[in-house]
C-alpha cells in the first residue's frame, strides 16, 4: 500500500488508534447533539484518537466538547434509495461547513438522489473544500477497488454487512480489511461489527490505519441485550 502524503500529520494522530462513532437515529433512546456531545467526551477521556458522527447539529455540539479530529458523515434516509451515508454533494456541504476532518460517503456504484456520482461528488468536494480528506465507504473488495481509482485519500470496510452485496458478513471482516490493505493505494480505516477488543487488535494487525467502534461503545440497549441473551435461562 503508498500512503497518500495528504493529511499525513493527521493520520498520524489516528494510526493504531481508536475512533469512536457517535451516532443515533431519531427514535432510539440516545437521541440528541448533547447526548451526542456527553458520549464524544466519554470517549475522549476514555483515551479514543478520533470520533466519528452524523449530521450538523451532532457535530456542532461535540466540537465544543472534544478536540478531537472529526469523521463527519450525513446520514439521509430516503425510500428511493440504498444510499443513505453522504448520499449527494449537499448533504456533504452541510458537514463540511461546519467544521471536520475527514468527509465519509457512500462509495458504492448504487443509485443515489438526484442522479449524482460518488466520482463527481469527490470533485466537488476537492474542489471547494481542500483541505479536508475524502473517506470512501465501501463493502466489498469489487467496490474497493472501484472506489481506489476515485481520489479517496482512504477508504473504510464501513458498509460489510450492510448491504444486498455483502448480506452474509455478521462479524468484523478482517479477510476484507486485509485484502484492502494489499491492494488499495490508500490508507484503510476499519469499521463495522467490531465487537470487542480482540476484533479491534486482529484489524490493527492486518494493516487498518486505525478503527472504528460504534454500538458496542455507544448503544446502551444493545449492550444490555447481548448481556441479556447471554444469561437467559440460566435460573429456569
Amino acid at each position: 500500500m503508498a500512503e497518500t502524503t495528504r493529511g499525513g500529520i493527521l493520520l498520524e494522530t489516528l494510526r493504531g488508534k481508536l475512533i469512536v462513532s457517535c451516532q443515533a437515529r431519531v427514535g432510539w433512546p440516545m437521541y440528541g447533539p448533547e447526548i451526542m456531545a456527553a458520549f464524544a467526551r466519554a470517549a475522549y477521556e476514555g483515551g479514543a484518537a478520533g470520533i466519528r458522527a452524523t449530521g450538523a447539529d451532532n457535530i456542532a455540539a461535540i466540537k465544543k466538547r472534544v478536540d478531537l479530529p472529526i469523521i463527519g458523515i450525513n446520514k439521509q434516509f430516503n425510500d428511493d434509495y440504498d444510499v443513505y451515508i453522504t448520499p449527494t454533494f449537499e448533504s456533504a456541504k452541510e458537514i463540511l461547513d461546519v467544521g471536520i476532518d475527514i468527509i465519509a460517503l457512500d462509495a458504492t456504484p448504487r443509485p443515489r438522489p438526484g442522479g449524482e456520482e460518488v466520482g463527481s461528488i469527490v470533485e466537488n468536494i476537492r474542489k471547494e473544500y481542500p483541505d479536508v480528506l475524502i473517506m470512501g465507504e465501501i463493502s466489498t473488495m469489487d467496490e474497493a477497488m472501484k472506489a481506489n481509482s476515485m481520489g479517496f485519500d482512504l477508504l473504510s470496510s464501513t458498509l460489510s454487512g450492510y448491504t444486498a452485496e455483502s448480506a452474509g458478513v455478521t462479524c468484523a471482516n478482517v479477510d476484507l480489511v486485509r485484502e484492502m490493505v494489499e491492494k488499495c493505494d490508500v490508507p484503510v480505516i476499519a469499521e463495522g461489527k467490531v465487537a470487542c477488543e480482540r476484533d479491534a487488535i486482529e484489524l490493527l494487525d492486518v494493516g487498518a490505519l486505525s478503527v472504528v467502534v460504534g454500538t458496542s461503545i455507544t448503544r446502551p440497549e444493545v449492550i444490555t441485550s447481548r448481556y441479556v441473551q447471554a444469561i437467559k435461562g440460566r435460573f429456569d
